[in-house]
Formats: C-alpha cells, sequence, structure tokens
C-alpha cells in the first residue's frame, strides 16, 4: 500500500489502528428534521500552488514537458468537472488563484530537489530523500494562507506536484481539523475555519485525483458519523475481528462502506480500496459475483435493502478512476434533513466545516 501511494505523491500514512468497534454513533442534531429541505449546494473556492521547475535553463523546459506528463491545468479542469457531474451539481469548485512555482518544494528537514537529484530517484539510481514530507507550516506561512482561509478568500488549497514531493492525498487543517487520510496539520489553530489541503501527482490522471477525494469524503462521512476506528478497522489486513459482529448494529455510513469480505453477503458500495467483491486493497478488476445493496443507495433516503449480483463490470473492470467515479456516484445527495443531518453528504464532503463540532 506504501509504494502504491508513494508513487502517487510520496508520502503517505496508516490511520492508526482502532482499539475497538464502535457500534451506532448519534450525529449533533445542530438542524431541525425537514424531509422538503432542498439540498444544499456548497460553491468552495479554491488556491491552487502549482510546483513545475525548469529542469534545462538552456531550453526553459519544465519537469511536465520533459517527462511528458500531463498538462497540471487539463487536470484540474477535468477534477472540477468530475465533480460537478458525480455530486450532480451540489460540489461547484472554482479555482480563484494559481501560483505556479518554478522550483522544487522544501521538504520538512529544509532539503530541496534538484533536477539531477530529482531524476536520479525518478528513474530509481538512488532513493527518496528521508524524511520525505513536505513543509506544509513553511509554504502556508510563505503563502499567508491561514489569514486568507480567515478571511474566506479561498476556503481549500490545492497542490499540483509528482511523486516524491511529500505530499499527503489530503490533511486538514484550522482549528477543530481532525484526520482526513492524514493526522491533522498542527499549528495551524490560528485559522478559525477548517480547510484541506489536496495533493495532486500530474504524472498521473484524473482519476488518481478523484481517488484522492474519495479518501477525504471517508474520512469526513466518518467524522460526522462519529466512526473513524470502523472506517480503520476495514482497511486494515489483519483486522480483528475479521467481520462484523452477527446482529451487530450500524450507522449509515458503516453500512454504506460495507464489502463482503468484512460483511458476507450485505456489501454495500465498499470502500476506496475495496470494492464490494475485493479479495485485497486495490482489487477493483474481481470478477467474482457478490450480493451488494449499491443501487438501493442511488435512492437515499429510502433504503429498501435490496440487493443485486455484482461485479467488477459495474464499475470500470479494474480502472482506477472509473470505479472511484462510480463509488462517489453512489454517494446521498438526496433532499431532506433527518436526525439533524442533510440527505446531501456532499454538504459535509465538500466543506468540513459543515461537519458539527
Amino acid at each position: 500500500m506504501f509504494d502504491y501511494l508513494n508513487s502517487l505523491i510520496g508520502h503517505a500514512v496508516q490511520q492508526p489502528a482502532p482499539q475497538h468497534i464502535q457500534g451506532t454513533s448519534a450525529v449533533a442534531n445542530l438542524v431541525a428534521d425537514d424531509p422538503n429541505a432542498p439540498a444544499p449546494v456548497v460553491n468552495t473556492k479554491a488556491l491552487v500552488i502549482t510546483y513545475n521547475p525548469t529542469m534545462d535553463p538552456t531550453t526553459g523546459k519544465k519537469l511536465s514537458d520533459v517527462e511528458g506528463w500531463a498538462s497540471p491545468d487539463v487536470l484540474l479542469n477535468g477534477y472540477i468537472s468530475s465533480l460537478l457531474q458525480t455530486s450532480n451539481g451540489l460540489a461547484r469548485h472554482q479555482i480563484v488563484q494559481n501560483i505556479v512555482l518554478d522550483e522544487f518544494p522544501v521538504l520538512t528537514d529544509g532539503f530541496r530537489y534538484t533536477p539531477q537529484t530529482f531524476l536520479s530517484v525518478l528513474s530509481g539510481s538512488t532513493p527518496m530523500h528521508n524524511p520525505s514530507g513536505i513543509d506544509y507550516n513553511a509554504l502556508l506561512t510563505r503563502f499567508n494562507i491561514l489569514q486568507r482561509v480567515a478571511n474566506h478568500e479561498f476556503d481549500e488549497v490545492w497542490i499540483m506536484a509528482f511523486p516524491y514531493a511529500g505530499l499527503y492525498e489530503s490533511i486538514m487543517a484550522g482549528a477543530g481539523a481532525f484526520w482526513c487520510n492524514a493526522p491533522a496539520l498542527a499549528n495551524t489553530a490560528s485559522c478559525n475555519r477548517r480547510f484541506v489541503i489536496m495533493g495532486f501527482n500530474y504524472q498521473r490522471g484524473v482519476g488518481e485525483m478523484l481517488h484522492s477525494y474519495a479518501h477525504r469524503a471517508e474520512s469526513i462521512m466518518a467524522q460526522v458519523f462519529n466512526c473513524q476506528d470502523f472506517l480503520a478497522w476495514a482497511y486494515k489486513p489483519d483486522r480483528s475481528p475479521a467481520t462484523i459482529s452477527p446482529g451487530q448494529t450500524l450507522n449509515l455510513f458503516k453500512q454504506f462502506i460495507l464489502y463482503d469480505q468484512i460483511a458476507t453477503g450485505q456489501a454495500g458500495v465498499g470502500l476506496v480500496h475495496f470494492a464490494p467483491n475485493s479479495a485485497k486493497d486495490y482489487d477493483w478488476g474481481n470478477q467474482t459475483n457478490v450480493n451488494s445493496t449499491c443501487n438501493d443507495w442511488l435512492a437515499f433516503p429510502n433504503l429498501t435493502g435490496n440487493s443485486h449480483a455484482v461485479n467488477c463490470s459495474e464499475w470500470g473492470n479494474g480502472d482506477d478512476g472509473a470505479y472511484q467515479t462510480w463509488w462517489l456516484n453512489h454517494l446521498p445527495k438526496a433532499v431532506g434533513i433527518k436526525n439533524g443531518m442533510y440527505n446531501n453528504w456532499w454538504y459535509y464532503i465538500a466543506d468540513p466545516n459543515n461537519v458539527p463540532a
């Protein structure tokens, strides 16, 4: 798992192992129930920071050109369009500034790759630098990001980079920040708003960007339903117990992420790494048929429990981007408020400030 994520971004972390599996957890009842309340549209503004260093001063060629990688701008447009489509227009992202840096990022110990040292690592000739992580706090300071988020100039930050740039796929900062596929970023509580910093790799495609966003969605909805430990348990290869307990009471998000290996015959939509029939991480091309309630979630909140046999033909036959699109498309996005929670889960995923404290 680490090697795969490192090839995408260059920095990854495992969620801490859970101590137990939670039962049903209440969601804070902060809004009055109303079955006809419109599904809120979330408009968010993003600051983009793109690292694209010059690799040859003589020709002026940038890293993306030398390696023949995708245009960062094309990827960003595809990402915004895909989220708009999978959310049925409820998550609307807008780029308000794109800062393009002709440099390699500074890592936590002050190290910065040169064109020569980076290409040596990229080719496998030398190991990547250790520690491998980017210095997030230095970046926040350099561009006054905490204050600018607090001033509502933008709502999140997207960093476009490359392998070994030291980025998490997502990390949350600000007062009240919580686990978002990475530990909450320390020393950022002076900003009175939560915000997510997304880490993208333009060596890859839009599909991998959606993969990162789907992990963000998992973490945020697990926070909403107070079941981060269940999410961590579901990902553990050596989980104990190996399956859910008979008769265990499950909240809605737990039901949504079930896959057959942890709940035989009761698969829901699955996890980002585990399709309903997956036997291991990234097993999106599994042809085994299992029963899944995935289509039932398209009618949320009117769940019937109906299931049907599914395999990888439902979600792209192993393609990462196709699976993530399928998974995101199944996230509830309905009208109404029940038990104090919007039936539109994108309301929370697109803006973590909407998550109850």
